[in-house]
């Protein structure tokens, strides 16, 4: 039984209740990034934080990495979105083109999609050769024990739907003109391919899972919910991080 297996998709809030848990989250991480960031407390600058957004389509990434940055200063967070990679991206490691979005101390980034698309989409695709992407979760783990030894602080995060959830969602999209651009092709054929990508999904739990890094399955079946789990699982991690690093946590209130 793996970890997709294990998640209970039929949790919820009312609409009152995930509103007041979302606003009271947004509140803690605003005070979380200001100490971060050096501008509230001893001005001692925390360590970086990179949130990783993976998941399947419409499983509702976009919408929580919204509400993940609305509370935040725009000087204080940046967002960074990778599709395929380029010609001159693919002359390089499969690592390389990550380097410069990465945060420094006192700072934070979110990855909408990231440097696992080498053991998801690569593989499932067969883009690249076995061999290849095999041997990607080991550098994969490299790289990220590499920057934790150096303070970053991994969240990373997948966001969780059934096939029967995600089928209206392309269907509310196609339905909806200020929408359907989200909805391609390639969005149809991938849903053929869910089995091999669930396949993908569990090994990359297995082999990239560590105690400094670990994966976080975010329910999102319910879009309320997903969204405050999204924010928790962030605020947690980052608390964690700073008692790591000897930083006192700002006040509750």
């Amino acid at each position: 039984m793996g970890m997709l297996d294990e998640v209970d998709l039929s949790l919820d809030y009312s609409k009152d209740e995930g509103l007041k848990k979302l606003a009271k989250q947004q509140d803690r991480l605003a005070a979380l990034r200001l100490t971060l960031g050096g501008q509230v407390g001893s001005g001692q600058l925390g360590p970086p934080v990179c949130v990783v957004m993976e998941g399947w389509d419409a499983s509702g990434k976009g919408g929580a990495i919204k509400r993940l940055v609305h509370p935040l200063d725009p000087r204080h967070v940046r967002v960074s979105q990778f599709a395929a990679p380029t010609a001159t991206e693919l002359r390089h490691h499969f690592l390389w083109r990550f380097a410069g979005p990465l945060p420094g101390w006192g700072g934070m980034a979110v990855f909408d999609r990231s440097w696992y698309g080498r053991v998801l989409v690569e593989r499932v695709e067969k883009l690249v050769r076995k061999t290849v992407w095999k041997r990607a979760y080991r550098e994969i783990r490299n790289f990220e024990s590499g920057l934790s030894d150096e303070g970053m602080i991994f969240v990373k995060l997948w966001l969780h739907i059934s096939p029967e959830e995600q089928l209206k969602r392309f269907e509310r999209r196609a339905k909806t003109p200020l929408k359907e651009w989200k909805l391609t092709d390639e969005d149809w054929r991938n849903r053929e391919l869910r089995g091999k990508y669930e396949a993908a999904v569990e090994d990359m739990f297995e082999k990239t899972g560590t105690g400094r890094a670990p994966w976080h399955v975010i329910p999102g079946e319910s879009k309320r919910y997903a969204r405050v789990a999204v924010l928790k699982a962030v605020n947690e991690a980052i608390e964690d991080g700073m008692k790591t690093w000897g930083i006192e946590l700002p006040s509750i209130d």
